[in-house]
């Protein structure tokens, strides 16, 4: 889809279809009023018959009306003004991509000028209107023996009614098509059925990425070198499988060449390509939604698809741990004391708590070799997460309040929200093994924050972070698919980094 920035007076040409707001009582938005001025007063006379409501969300489309400058007119409903937020913006924004695919569009103009929600401003408003409108075309057929892709949007056309504001909104929607690739990258990827989504595609997938970029590198650790180091936890988790393991490394330095040295942050994506629970396994039903068990390392290509295509000014190191945890003869038993490559020993009471093992030696071997300023790790690690928050809010766990703050507030303006839940303290005993230094599981309560407690054993001293998105990096049932989130978070995270 290619998105366009017109000035008011495109109102007044030929559209294809043409998107304006009402809200309750017939309010119209201007553009709304001076297509009512072209019909002399028809649209308002069809509108008082149509039982329209202008409810949020709601839609009304209208054909060949008499004297407007459009072939169809949507009508979209915005909910009453002192109610309008982001929510109420997406809701209008989603609504009207719908309409325009059920009437199948491929050129469409929104005039949605008059839309500013109370808790953004107007280019806050916009960045996150052309997100969600490339969003909206997302299509995965690649495994579709005869594909039937919905008539999607060609051109899209924004109105801006403020002249001063073209180029801070040409600057946002650029900003907004470089999250939208990163997304969609990590969509694709997440989506792969995983008989071809192993850890060696994914290295194939890092390595493709890096010959897309001068400012990236890409180096791949294979279980020999991990076995060399000392990766015994993470390697505890690939010996059930076939499939060998991967520790995937990807160096962005878009930095000025004075600070080409530095990493400023530091992603870590878990990166387990399926998940049966190993010796400890799961349930039949559902298990096919395992493939997305690799979504943490799937946001972290798709971040660095963003990076490169923004030219961020920021060093950041991708880090993807990728391992199949599957049973075997060979697999990891409950009881299994390992150590990992800081030196600390786990007794593994659980090989479906796999996740934080590939994570602690590689965040472990990301400090050890990159020292960054900051450090993050995304993984879809417990379901105890979707209990807790279900499938709207990534859970966040630090021990540094300002990066706590500053993801938190990232999630907000890009409409991925994270929440942040307690941490350490007493919920460290609960790791306690009377065999090991620590156990990999912290008994039936509490899990989402025992599983971040237990990687926090890895980072001390670090600013850290810990994202969970079992909850939100795909959505489950007959419509499974991969979300693309915490991608818009973390890229917002890290543009603001360089005005740190």
């Amino acid at each position: 889809m290619h998105l366009h920035l017109k000035p008011v007076s495109f109102l007044s040409e030929k559209q294809s279809a043409l998107v304006v707001t009402v809200g309750p009582e017939l309010q119209m938005d201007s553009a709304a009023e001076r297509m009512n001025e072209f019909s002399d007063g028809a649209l308002l006379r069809i509108l008082q018959d149509s039982g329209f409501e202008g409810k949020a969300g709601q839609t009304l489309p209208l054909y060949t009306l008499p004297g407007l400058p459009c072939e169809w007119l949507i009508l979209a409903g915005r909910g009453p003004s002192h109610e309008f937020r982001r929510s109420t913006l997406i809701k209008v924004i989603q609504a009207s991509c719908t309409a325009l695919k059920d009437l199948k569009r491929r050129s469409a103009t929104l005039a949605l000028f008059d839309l500013c929600p109370a808790d953004l401003n107007p280019l806050e408003a916009f960045t996150l209107s052309a997100r969600l409108t490339l969003e909206s075309s997302y299509q995965f057929l690649e495994w579709k023996s005869k594909p039937t892709p919905s008539v999607a949007l060609h051109d899209l056309h924004f109105i801006i009614s403020d002249k001063s504001l073209m180029t801070s909104c040409k600057q946002a929607l650029d900003w907004a098509q470089a999250v939208t690739a990163g997304v969609t990258l990590c969509r694709n990827v997440g989506n792969q059925p995983a008989n071809r989504c192993t850890p060696s595609w994914l290295a194939e997938q890092a390595l493709l990425l890096g010959k897309s970029s001068k400012k990236l590198k890409v180096k791949v650790l294979g279980e020999a070198q991990l076995e060399k180091l000392g990766a015994g936890a993470f390697l505890a988790v690939t010996r059930g499988s076939e499939e060998e393991g991967k520790l995937i490394l990807l160096e962005y330095r878009g930095a000025a060449a004075a600070r080409s040295k530095s990493v400023d942050v530091a992603l870590v994506g878990k990166g387990i390509t399926f998940d049966s629970g190993g010796i400890s396994i799961k349930p039949a039903a559902s298990m096919d939604e395992m493939k997305f068990d690799m979504c943490g390392a799937a946001t972290v290509l798709g971040v660095m698809q963003t990076l490169i295509r923004a030219e961020l000014p920021v060093n950041v190191v991708g880090v993807l741990a990728c391992a199949e945890n599957m049973p075997s003869g060979k697999a990891t038993r409950p009881g299994d004391i390992v150590t990992t490559l800081s030196g600390k020993t786990v007794e593994i009471l659980n090989t479906d708590a796999e996740g934080r093992l590939v994570l602690c030696d590689a965040l472990t071997y990301t400090l050890q070799h990159y020292q960054p300023e900051k450090i993050i790790d995304i993984a879809t690690l417990t379901g105890a997460c979707v209990v807790a928050l279900g499938k709207v809010t990534t859970g966040l766990f630090s021990d540094d309040d300002l990066l706590a703050e500053e993801l938190t507030e990232a999630g907000r303006l890009a409409q991925d929200p994270a929440w942040r839940l307690p941490l350490g303290g007493d919920y460290q005993e609960l790791l306690d093994s009377p065999c090991a230094d620590m156990a990999n599981i912290g008994g039936p309560t509490a899990g989402a924050i025992t599983a971040a407690s237990f990687l926090s054993r890895f980072t001390e001293g670090s600013r850290w972070a810990h994202l969970d998105i079992a909850g939100t990096a795909w959505i489950s049932g007959a419509k499974k698919t991969a979300t693309g989130r915490p991608v818009p978070l973390l890229t917002e995270f890290l543009k603001r980094q360089t005005h740190a």
